[in-house]
C-alpha cells in the first residue's frame, strides 16, 4: 500500500500493522522520497513477521517526518492479510 504525504512535513507518531488473517505473515516498509521508488535505500523495516492477530507497533518508524511528496510504502507476503493505519502531526 501506498500513502502519498500531501503536507509540508508531516511527522510520524504511530503507526500499526494487525496480521487479521489464521497463518504468519511479513510485512516490509520502505520510506520512499518525491520521485523515488521502494528499494533497499530506502527499507526500514524488511520482512517482520506478525503470527496470527498480532498487532506490531513500529517503534522504527515513529517520529519520522516526511515532507511533501514522500510516502509509506508497504508490501506484505500475502494480499489481504495485513491492515495498516498510521497518524501524525503536522508541522508547518
Amino acid at each position: 500500500g501506498v500513502q502519498t504525504c500531501a503536507l509540508p512535513i508531516s511527522i510520524i507518531d504511530k503507526m500499526t500493522a494487525t496480521n487479521y488473517s489464521t497463518v504468519a505473515a511479513t510485512i516490509s516498509v520502505n520510506l520512499v522520497n518525491l520521485g523515488g521508488a521502494a528499494g533497499s535505500g530506502n527499507l526500514i523495516v524488511k520482512t517482520k513477521s506478525l503470527q496470527p492477530t498480532e498487532t506490531y507497533t513500529f517503534p522504527e518508524i515513529v517520529g519520522f517526518a516526511l515532507s511533501s511528496g514522500q510516502f509509506i510504502s508497504t508490501l506484505a507476503s500475502a494480499a489481504s492479510s495485513i491492515s495498516i493505519r498510521a497518524s501524525g502531526r503536522e508541522i508547518s
